[in-house]
C-alpha cells in the first residue's frame, strides 16, 4: 500500500502543478513571399500578416504547434480521462532572408540572430509559379533560393568563426592547450564552409563546436510550398535531388490550401482531402518530420483525470523524463511502471499488463522509448 500511496500523491502533484512542458524551438525560413506565414498560420493558427510583399514579417512570430498522436486519443479513451494534453513544438516565424543578408542587407544580422537561437530551421521554399506573387528574384527557382540562404548561413559562420579564432589564438600562444585544440577545430571548421558545405555534413566536427552555435550546423528540414499540381512538380523533384547530398528531409504541402482545410470543420475537413485524394492534411507530415528533425520522441502518463504526452530528446534516461514533469521528481525518482502503448492497449490496464509480465519496473538509468506509457515512483 505504501507505493500505491506514493504513486497515487505522484499523479495528484502532476495534475496541480500545471508547468509547461519546455519545447525545443524550430525556426521557419525562407526568402521572402515563398509561404512562410502562410505556413505559420496553418500551423498554429495564428492571425499573422501574410501578405504580398517582401519584410511582410519584420519581428519573429512564436507560436506552439500540436503534434498530431493517436496514441494519445486512444490511451484517453483507454483511461476514460477527463483531458488530453498533447505534445507542442514551438514554431518561430522569422523575417524574409535576401542576398547579402550576411552583410547587413535585407533585414540583416537581426535575421541571422533570431536563426541562431533556434534548434533546427525549417525552409520553405517557394515550388509553385504565379504572377500574382511577386518573387525577390523575379523568378521561381527552387535551387537558386537554397543556394542563397545556405550561402548567407555559411558567410555569417565564416564571421563568427573568424572572430572566435582571433581570441582563441592570443590565448593559445600564452600556452592555453584547451585554446589551441578550438583553434584547430576551427580551422577544419574554416576550410569545410570555404569550400562551400554546411557544417552539418560533418555531425562529429559540428558537435566539438556546438557550443559556438553555427548555423550552418543546425538540423534543416526542406518544407517544398508547392501548387496545385501537388507532388507532381520538377521543382520539387530538383528540391530532393539537393536535399539527398546532406540526408536533409523534404516535405511537400500546399501552404495556402493547407490554411483553407483548417477553417473547416472535422468532418468537412475529410470530405475535401478525399475529393483531393489526400490520406492526411500535409501539415501533419510536417509536424511529424520536426520532430525527427528536434530528435524528438513521446512518452505518455495517462490517468481518470488526465492523459498527457511528454516530448524528450531521444536516447533520456528515465530519471531526467521524471524531470520534465516535475524536477523534485527526479530528485526523489525511486523507480518508474513502464508499459509500451501497444502491450498497454492489448491488456487493456496497467495492472493486467503487469499481470501478464509485459509491465516494467526500470531504474533510473532506463533510456526512455518511444510510446512508453510511465508512472513514476518518487519518495515524499
Amino acid at each position: 500500500m505504501r507505493w500505491i500511496g506514493l504513486i497515487w500523491r505522484c499523479r495528484v502533484r502532476i495534475l496541480r502543478q500545471e508547468l509547461p512542458e519546455v519545447a525545443l524551438r524550430c525556426g521557419v525560413v525562407g526568402l521572402p513571399n515563398v509561404g512562410k506565414s502562410t505556413l505559420f498560420n496553418a500551423l498554429t493558427s495564428a492571425a499573422v500578416a501574410a501578405e504580398n510583399y517582401p519584410f511582410c514579417t519584420i519581428e519573429p512570430n512564436s507560436g506552439m504547434v500540436v503534434v498530431p498522436d493517436a496514441r494519445l486519443d486512444a490511451l484517453a479513451r483507454l483511461s476514460r480521462s477527463e483531458r488530453v494534453i498533447p505534445a507542442q513544438i514551438e514554431l518561430v516565424d522569422i523575417a524574409g532572408l535576401v542576398a547579402g543578408a550576411s552583410d547587413g542587407h535585407g533585414l540583416g544580422n537581426r535575421f541571422l540572430a533570431h536563426i541562431r537561437e533556434t534548434q533546427a530551421i525549417a525552409h520553405v521554399v517557394r515550388c509553385f509559379e504565379s504572377p500574382g506573387v511577386v518573387h525577390v528574384a523575379g523568378r521561381v527557382d527552387a535551387l537558386a533560393d537554397v543556394e542563397t540562404i545556405e550561402t548567407e548561413l555559411m558567410l555569417a559562420d565564416l564571421e563568427a568563426v573568424e572572430a572566435a579564432m582571433n581570441r582563441l589564438t592570443r590565448k593559445a600562444g600564452s600556452g592555453d592547450r584547451e585554446a589551441a585544440r578550438t583553434v584547430g577545430l576551427l580551422q577544419q571548421v574554416t576550410g569545410l564552409l570555404d569550400a562551400g558545405t554546411p557544417l552539418r555534413s560533418d555531425p562529429e566536427l559540428a558537435a566539438s563546436v556546438s557550443s559556438f552555435h553555427l548555423l550552418s550546423a543546425k538540423p534543416v528540414l526542406y518544407v517544398a510550398n508547392v501548387g496545385d499540381d501537388g507532388e507532381d512538380n520538377a521543382q520539387l523533384a530538383a528540391l530532393k535531388g539537393r536535399a539527398s547530398r546532406y540526408g536533409d528531409e523534404v516535405v511537400w504541402l500546399h501552404a495556402a490550401l493547407e490554411g483553407e482545410l483548417l477553417a473547416l470543420e472535422p468532418a468537412e475537413r475529410q470530405e475535401y482531402m478525399a475529393t483531393l485524394g489526400w490520406r492526411e492534411a500535409g501539415i501533419e507530415r510536417l509536424v511529424r518530420a520536426m520532430q525527427r528533425l528536434l530528435g524528438l520522441i513521446a512518452f505518455f502518463t495517462t490517468g481518470p483525470q488526465e492523459t498527457r504526452a511528454w516530448q524528450l530528446a531521444e536516447g533520456t534516461k528515465v530519471a531526467a523524463a521524471a524531470g520534465i514533469i516535475h524536477s523534485d521528481f527526479e530528485k526523489h525518482f525511486i523507480r518508474a511502471e513502464v508499459v509500451s502503448f501497444p502491450e498497454l492497449m492489448e491488456h487493456g490496464s496497467f495492472e493486467r499488463a503487469f499481470a501478464s509480465g509485459v509491465g516494467r519496473l526500470e531504474g533510473r538509468d532506463y533510456v526512455v522509448q518511444d510510446g512508453d506509457v510511465v508512472y513514476f515512483r518518487v519518495s515524499a
